[in-house]
C-alpha cells in the first residue's frame, strides 16, 4: 500500500478452532486492504484482546466455549463502540445468529463462505452497511414482529423528516434500498442519502438495527405485509 492508499481495515479473528482461524487469516492477508491484528480462542479471549488491539472488525463464531459469541458481542459492542461485529454461524436459520444481532452484530455469514463473499462482506460492515440478504433480514423481521417488544426504547424518531419517516419504516419491513426506491418513486441514490440519515439521527449502528428498532417501537409490525423471502 503506498502512503495514500487508506488504512486497511482491521480485524479480528474468533473461532475456537484453529484451522478456521488459519483459513480465515490466510484469506484475509491475501487481499491489501486487510491486516489480522489478533485471534481468539473463546468469547472471553475475544473480548479481551478486542479491548486491548481495539479493531475495526471481529469476525465472531457463536458458539465457543467460556463465554459465547452472543455475551462476548453484547460486550464488545457496549465497550467499543466503532467496532463492528460480523458473525459466523454454520447455519443461516440458527437462533444464535439470530440473538447475536439483536445483542449487537451488525450482520452474519455463514463459515462456508465463498472467498469474495468474505472480504465484500467484511468491507461492507467496516463502512457501516449490513451483509444480510433480503432472505435472512425478512427472517429476522418476521422473529422481531412476532415477539414481544421491551417495555421502554428511546424514540428518537421525531427528528425524522416526512421522507426519512417512510424510508425508515420501509428499512423497518424489511425492504432493500432498490424496493424502497421503487416504491417510493426515488433513485437508489437518494434512499441510500436517506437511509445514512435516518441511522444518524435515530443512533442506529446500522441498517438491521435499525429494523430491529421499528419494531421494538411498534412501528411495523404484522399488520405490515413482508415481500416473500426469496
Amino acid at each position: 500500500m503506498t502512503p495514500d492508499d487508506p488504512a486497511p481495515i482491521r480485524v479480528l479473528i474468533a473461532d475456537d478452532q484453529a484451522l478456521i482461524r488459519v483459513g480465515f487469516r490466510l484469506v484475509l492477508e491475501a487481499e491489501p486492504d486487510f491486516v489480522v491484528v489478533g485471534e481468539a480462542g473463546d468469547g472471553r479471549e475475544a473480548v479481551a484482546v478486542a479491548s486491548a488491539l481495539r479493531p475495526d472488525v471481529v469476525l465472531m463464531d457463536v458458539r465457543m466455549p467460556v463465554l459465547d459469541g452472543i455475551a462476548a458481542t453484547a460486550s464488545i459492542v457496549r465497550e467499543l463502540p466503532e467496532t463492528r461485529v460480523l458473525v459466523l454461524t454454520t447455519f443461516d436459520l440458527d437462533e444464535y445468529a439470530f440473538g447475536a444481532l439483536e445483542a449487537g452484530a451488525s450482520g452474519f455469514l455463514l463459515k462456508d463462505v465463498q472467498r469474495a463473499e468474505l472480504t465484500a462482506a467484511i468491507r461492507a460492515v467496516h463502512r457501516g452497511d449490513t451483509p444480510l440478504s433480503p432472505r435472512i433480514t425478512r427472517l429476522l423481521v418476521n422473529r422481531l414482529a412476532a415477539q414481544p417488544a421491551p417495555a421502554s426504547v428511546p424514540d428518537h424518531t421525531g427528528t425524522l423528516t416526512d421522507r426519512e419517516r417512510d424510508v425508515f419504516l420501509a428499512m423497518g419491513r424489511g425492504l432493500t434500498n432498490a424496493e424502497i426506491a421503487q416504491q417510493l418513486f426515488l433513485s437508489e441514490s437518494t434512499v441510500k442519502t436517506h437511509v445514512g440519515r435516518v441511522l444518524a439521527k435515530l443512533g442506529a449502528r446500522d441498517r438491521i438495527h435499525a429494523v430491529i428498532l421499528a419494531h421494538r417501537l411498534h412501528l411495523v409490525g404484522d399488520q405490515d405485509p413482508l415481500p416473500p423471502a426469496e
